[in-house]
């Protein structure tokens, strides 16, 4: 029960951790957006590194909304089959392919994290001379919770299926 409690407040402060990031990000982003359109169009000038940063914005907005979308379960979802195959059947494959996409997440945050290695050996920069890493340490961070997100959901839609709705609520 311990654990249940535990499980249930870090994922309450994740999700006020994620939307405050969502929040925040989008409002600076758009923020340097239009004072760097202000300053082009009415002073003729503008900083150098608006234009990257909001690109980076943009990139760090996406994965932190994809992980905000794997936790609601509200991401992209093809369910042709699940028009035409009975329920139980629905229930496994998602089972399944939720596996299937923790596991390809979690591949692509091992390249991530290993291509993050190479920016730090190389010393590659953004935004005039910040390290790359910094900026770009989103992608492994961010593809390894989507791959939690998704076992996570794999393992209450198993647990559901295999002991019913009940058995997984009493514990």
């Amino acid at each position: 029960m311990q654990v249940k409690r535990l499980l249930e407040r870090l994922d309450k402060a994740g999700t006020v951790l994620e939307t405050t990031m969502l929040v925040s990000m989008l409002l600076a982003m758009m923020l340097v957006a239009v004072t760097q359109i202000v300053m082009r169009e009415v002073f003729g000038t503008g900083f150098g590194w608006a234009d990257e940063m909001v690109r980076l914005m943009v990139l760090w907005l996406a994965l932190v909304g994809s992980i905000a979308a794997c936790r609601e379960n509200r991401h992209i979802r093809i369910d042709a089959l699940s028009q035409v195959l009975p329920d139980a059947a629905v229930k496994v494959i998602r089972v399944l392919v939720d596996v299937f996409a923790a596991i390809v997440c979690g591949i692509i945050a091992v390249q991530a994290w290993r291509y993050l290695q190479i920016e730090i050996e190389y010393e590659d920069t953004v935004l005039v001379d910040t390290p790359a890493w910094i900026a770009h340490a989103i992608m492994p961070a961010a593809f390894a919770l989507i791959s939690y997100r998704f076992l996570v959901t794999a393992f209450s839609q198993a647990g559901e299926f295999i002991f019913g709705t009940e058995a997984v609520s009493e514990e």
